[in-house]
């Protein structure tokens, strides 16, 4: 006797499954927010740094920057005041800047 054909799990694409939950579709809107943030602030960013400074949590408190070393964070904090005029320049909620020097990855 042969065994029943094997069920696929049915799989939806991620933006899919978060979108059909109301808290998970409002984090995927935060994290859009948050990449189409980082991309009006890349333009201002020194050349040198734009490669090192990332999107990180959005929330109602603020936005985090995150970087690699505490070198990188000193000069992005130097830029904040430009950062945020560029962002309320482009139709963008204020909200506190912040910036997280991220551990290393192991």
């Amino acid at each position: 006797m042969t065994p029943p054909p094997k069920q696929q799990a049915h799989t939806r694409p991620l933006s899919e499954a978060l979108g059909a939950n109301a808290m998970l579709g409002n984090l995927l809107e935060r994290l859009r927010e948050s990449e189409a943030r980082l991309r009006c602030v890349r333009q201002v960013l020194p050349p040198a740094m734009r490669a090192h400074v990332r999107g990180g949590v959005l929330d109602e408190e603020g936005w985090n920057l995150l970087v690699p070393n505490s070198a990188v964070a000193a000069k992005l904090r130097q830029c904040l005041p430009l950062i945020e005029q560029v962002l309320l320049e482009d139709g963008w909620r204020r909200v506190a800047l912040r910036v997280k020097v991220q551990a290393p990855e192991r």
